[in-house]
């Protein structure tokens, strides 16, 4: 079993093999300028590489560079054991990275919390207190009040 520095540098090492043969070797209209890829992951025994990637575009793009994916593996994995001269080229997964579609999630939330805020504001901004403005009692104010209350 390897290390994990080997495995983040095998990982890192991956990562860029893959996005440079994508933006210059690999003709495949499928897979134009519009795929990035976000992160590597390796397993401890170097065998397995997990690959994610966003595309930018619809649910089509995506679907078709999926497909572009499946069908450039072998050569990306060539690609991979050229570059890493290690004993045995890791096979490559590669998954869709969620992040995308998490950061649209949190956006429409905190657009959901900014009107939800200014229609708070609105609805406060002819209220008035329920008692006085300052309802805490300051010291020399109000001294018959303590001598009543003494009675």
């Amino acid at each position: 079993m390897a290390d994990n520095a080997r495995a983040k540098k095998l990982a890192d090492l991956i990562r860029e093999v893959v996005a440079q043969k994508l933006q210059r070797g690999i003709k495949d209209p499928r897979l134009g300028s519009h795929v990035t890829i976000t992160d590597t992951r390796v397993t401890g025994d170097l065998r397995e590489a997990t690959v994610f990637y966003t595309v930018y575009g619809d649910d089509e793009d995506r679907a078709s560079a999926a497909a572009g994916l499946e069908s450039a593996k072998g050569v990306l994995r060539s690609a991979v054991g050229a570059a890493a001269g290690t004993k045995f080229t890791p096979t490559l997964a590669f998954v869709a990275d969620a992040l995308p579609e998490n950061a649209k999630t949190i956006e429409d939330l905190l657009d959901k919390a900014r009107a939800s805020d200014a229609q708070v504001r609105e609805v406060s901004s002819g209220a008035q207190y329920a008692g006085e403005a300052d309802p805490y009692r300051k010291p020399g104010e109000d001294e018959d009040d303590e001598g009543t209350a003494a009675e």
